[in-house]
């Protein structure tokens, strides 16, 4: 699926469904836009952005404290959420480190990790927004 397709028309609305295909659409711009040659190994905007100090880290854990707020948006329960940040802040907390946690940022995806705990409550909650994958 092109990157562009996939934001030409994601919804603005507040049900499940609509939910469903804007965290997933964020998660795959953060860490699945691009593929590194050679090793067939993906990573996003959240990868890059990390390689400017401090700023780009703030940056790419304000882009993952939004699928929080979507989650909690949707009614997940408190540890849901707490564990959804505690992805986002140790994602951040690495990054400050210099080269390590730009390593770190291409194998540790916490917005990966928090579109799975959205998907298992959204499969739970609301079965009707279950897609296959194709």
């Amino acid at each position: 699926m092109k990157t562009t397709a996939m934001f030409d028309q994601l919804p603005i609305d507040r049900d499940a469904a609509a939910v469903r295909r804007r965290v997933e659409a964020l998660e795959h711009l953060l860490e699945r836009t691009f593929t590194l040659p050679g090793i067939n190994r993906q990573f996003g905007l959240d990868f890059l952005i990390g390689l400017v100090p401090v700023v780009g880290d703030a940056a790419a854990a304000l882009m993952g404290t939004w699928l929080v707020w979507e989650a909690r948006n949707l009614g997940m329960s408190k540890f849901q959420i707490a564990r959804m940040m505690g992805n986002v802040g140790f994602d951040a907390l690495i990054g400050l480190v210099p080269l390590v946690g730009d390593t770190a940022d291409f194998f540790f995806r916490s917005n990966t990790r928090n579109l799975r705990i959205i998907r298992r409550h959204l499969d739970k909650h609301h079965p009707g927004t279950v897609t296959v994958a194709a």
